[in-house]
């Protein structure tokens, strides 16, 4: 017997071959090195002209003047709590299950827009709620709402532009109006608006104004029935206007202390409206505004029957991230709403920051 095989050739056969490493350390490294890369691109360490939720909330801080430990929007409110009571037809929209237990405990914050945490009511055109809504499984609803019907500008980048227009310039401490006046003229939905703003009626209170859900959402219901939907919170008060000299003349905090009187006299409500899309309406754009002629469905009823200053109540721990959802509502696609989730995060995270370095206690903070 030969002392080594061979093959039908006649030649031995080859060498085992060995697995040298180095293919498998480079690909290894490759993997590393793109999630380094991912990391620092999200993270805005590289590429500082792509907008990014810190680069937003830099800007955003850059519109006035600096007030740590407090929200950077919506920086003057009001801790509230109370509950809400689905309706018998809310369960057909959605499975979760804050549509189908009797009762759902709420912790929300009532606010004005603005990043002056000392402001006058009288001054903010744009009123604000928040809320968390808990269910009985533990699932969470987060929402955060304005009493404008519809977004200024249809994108992020939009609104990016929007907000760095309002900047003051170094050499005037004001912003440069031909700045906004070119946003106004690439957008018409910053035109349109500005015409809300000038001719919608000012209510004399927060409990008697509408606040509007601007971003669309999806709700399946336990049958698997999917729909796009829009609600808002319609009050049971009843309207009353405040005009320009009313408002002139109301003490600074007229919004809070009128809310204090309200409630020392019983809960104020809020019906839960909800609207549901129909062909060709935009889910994804909210500078569009639905029509009014489609379907909506009364889900319940908000009632708040407490309320405490920022200090004292739990709400100002909460990040009011309105992509917090329960099992049978998802965000849409609309880029506007992610941006909002990630600069309420960038915006929280600073804060909780601020104010663990020993920020003064807030006396009346904001939402979101």
């Amino acid at each position: 017997m030969p002392l080594f095989p061979y093959t039908r050739a006649g030649r031995p056969p080859p060498a085992p071959r060995r697995h040298t490493p180095l293919p498998w350390i480079a690909l290894i490294a490759l993997i590393l090195g793109a999630i380094a890369l991912a990391f620092a691109w999200l993270a805005g360490w590289i590429g500082r002209e792509r907008l990014t939720a810190q680069r937003f909330t830099d800007t955003i801080e850059a519109t006035g003047a600096a007030h740590p430990g407090f929200r950077r929007a919506h920086s003057k409110g009001v801790c509230v709590s109370g509950w809400f009571e689905p309706s018998a037809q809310a369960p057909s929209l959605s499975r979760a299950r804050v549509f189908a237990q009797p009762r759902v405990p709420v912790l929300g914050r009532l606010s004005i827009g603005g990043g002056d945490p000392h402001g006058a009511d009288g001054n903010a055109r744009v009123r604000s709620i928040a809320l968390q809504l808990v269910g009985d499984d533990g699932q969470e609803w987060r929402m955060a709402m304005n009493s404008f019907p519809f977004f200024a500008v249809p994108t992020p980048e939009a609104f990016f532009e929007q907000t760095r227009a309002q900047v003051p310039d170094p050499a005037t401490g004001k912003p440069d109006p031909a700045k906004m006046a070119a946003v106004l003229a690439k957008y018409p939905s910053a035109q349109a608006f500005q015409q809300w703003a000038r001719t919608a009626p000012w209510t004399d209170s927060w409990a008697n104004t509408t606040f509007n859900g601007i971003n669309s959402f999806w709700f399946t219901n336990a049958q698997g029935q999917k729909r796009a939907v829009r609600w808002r919170w319609q009050p049971q008060a009843a309207v009353v206007e405040l005009d320009a000299a009313a408002r002139g003349r109301a003490d600074a905090d007229f919004l809070s202390q009128d809310l204090q009187r309200r409630l020392a006299a019983g809960p104020l409500r809020w019906n839960l409206v909800v609207s549901l899309a129909g062909p060709g309406d935009a889910i994804d754009d909210p500078s569009v505004p639905w029509p009014a002629s489609r379907p909506e469905v009364m889900a319940g009823v908000l009632s708040l029957d407490r309320m405490q200053s920022q200090e004292q109540g739990a709400c100002g721990e909460l990040n009011f991230d309105p992509l917090i959802l329960p099992d049978g509502m998802r965000g849409s696609d609309d880029p506007v709403l992610a941006a909002r989730s990630a600069i309420y995060s960038q915006s929280f995270n600073r804060r909780e920051r601020e104010r663990a370095a020993g920020a003064p206690a807030q006396p009346q903070e904001a939402t979101r």
